[in-house]
């Protein structure tokens, strides 16, 4: 057998009149993430653990923020055409770990629905998905409200 690990973080200003995704599932509040595709977090984290799992740098290398291909983009897509690098390296994910990083608003009620748009994607089950939202108690740029951020493990494993 052959496993691999691989670390992603990313972070996001947060900003009024932008949309909050964060795993997929539009979040409902008076801010939301900017960044130059929809600027998730949480599936751009997992990108970064997966590409980096594969020694393959990162998300910015693979959808640059100075390309218009990218603009605006689902980070769905980019999780998809990151898994098939995946599948390209004859790997498959065993499991994610993950924690977000939000003042406001609470996430708990919205995970499993993150889980549910990432297993098809990683083709896992929703139970092989962690995920963990814990405040910075009102500390830094999160606490602050003017940002978030996510961190991912990922375990990859030898196909066949």
């Amino acid at each position: 057998m052959s496993y691999r690990i691989g670390f992603g973080v990313d972070f996001h200003q947060l900003r009024k009149g932008k949309d909050l995704w964060i795993g997929g599932i539009k979040i409902e509040h008076i801010k939301g993430a900017h960044g130059h595709s929809d600027a998730d977090v949480l599936l751009h984290a997992i990108c970064d653990a997966l590409l980096g799992a594969l020694c393959m740098e990162d998300i910015g290398v693979h959808f640059p923020d100075t390309s218009g291909e990218f603009k605006n983009i689902e980070s769905k897509i980019l999780l998809q055409r990151t898994m098939e690098m995946v599948k390209e390296k004859n790997y498959v994910v065993v499991n994610i770990d993950s924690t977000i990083c939000l003042q406001e608003p609470k996430l708990r009620s919205y995970i499993l629905q993150m889980q549910q748009v990432i297993a098809p994607i990683l083709g896992i089950t929703e139970i092989d998905i962690s995920i963990k939202a814990t405040t910075t108690e009102k500390m830094g740029f999160v606490g602050k409200g003017k940002g978030l951020m996510a961190y991912a493990a990922v375990l990859l494993n030898k196909a066949g």
